[in-house]
């Protein structure tokens, strides 16, 4: 499998964990010391990225989904590569991501004991 085919891999996973509410299968393919920058929030640390994302799942963002495009991918060395994707939150029962929660995200990946991991996640408004 290409590092492309890989990364693409990590993403789906995460995403269907995303779909499925599952905090700790959401965290499965990110580094201990990931950090993840969102608007008004630094998550520094997996354990933190699970905890923000079991609250959500438990709350706002139960029955959500996420939609996502990748616009880029690069690899910076043989063991690292940084993704950006236009990406969006679907709330249960939606269709289409409203304007409002469209995003501009920045996924770095890299490579460690042979295995892509999420590194850091990044994210602004569209």
């Amino acid at each position: 499998m290409t590092a492309t085919a890989e990364i693409d891999a990590v993403l789906a996973a995460t995403y269907q964990a995303w779909a499925d509410n599952d905090a700790d299968a959401f965290v499965r393919h990110y580094t201990e010391d990931a950090t993840a920058l969102l608007p008004g929030s630094l998550r520094a640390g997996r354990t933190a990225v699970r905890d923000a994302m079991a609250a959500g799942f438990a709350g706002p963002l139960r029955g959500s989904r996420t939609v996502d495009r990748r616009l880029s991918l690069r690899f910076a060395g043989a063991d690292a590569a940084i993704a950006v994707h236009e990406s969006g939150i679907l709330l249960a029962g939606e269709t289409e991501v409203p304007a409002e929660r469209r995003v501009n995200a920045t996924w770095v990946f890299e490579k460690r004991d042979g295995r892509w991991m999420i590194a850091a996640y990044h994210n602004s408004p569209a």
